[in-house]
């Protein structure tokens, strides 16, 4: 039986060779095509969520009021805080345009909405959140208005 040498470049063959080859097909993804799917995932979630709350605002401001519960803040203006945060944070998503700030609004709805309102959601909500960190940490990508700007700004410094 002969070693393989650790620093040794040959890949294997066969079957084995093939499995190698399959795992690795993902890698080859652009990381701005990931980025575009979790904010536009993102962005409809928080979206729709905001035009529930628009679509009938007595009833938004009574949940608000009796079911949420939210502590430090007065229904009547936690309400309409939570609705312009989610269309805001949505459009800035959707459009990579300040994306980040969008991103770091909805972390903090995500967050509003683990602790106080939904807590035994919380795998919804990490699901969100991660979407969120990836944009937070790694910018909107390629197909974005963030990337656009960037690129102006470069060529006029």
């Amino acid at each position: 039986m002969t070693a393989i040498p650790e620093n040794s470049t040959s890949t294997p063959t066969g079957l084995v060779g093939l499995y190698m080859r399959i795992i690795k097909l993902p890698e080859h993804i652009p990381l701005s095509l990931v980025q575009l799917a979790a904010r536009v995932a993102v962005a409809h979630v928080f979206w729709q969520s905001a035009q529930s709350k628009l679509a009938s605002w007595p009833v938004t401001l009574q949940l608000f009021a009796n079911e949420y519960n939210l502590p430090f803040i007065d229904p009547s203006v936690a309400a309409p805080l939570a609705t312009t945060a989610e269309i805001t944070g949505s459009v800035l998503l959707f459009l990579g345009l300040f994306s980040r700030l969008g991103a770091l609004m909805l972390l903090g709805v995500v967050s509003v909405i683990q602790i106080f309102v939904f807590p035994e959601n919380w795998a919804e909500h990490l699901l969100w959140a991660s979407l969120m960190l990836l944009v937070l940490t790694r910018g909107a990508g390629v197909f974005s208005l963030d990337r656009l700007a960037d690129r102006i700004l470069r060529r006029e410094a």
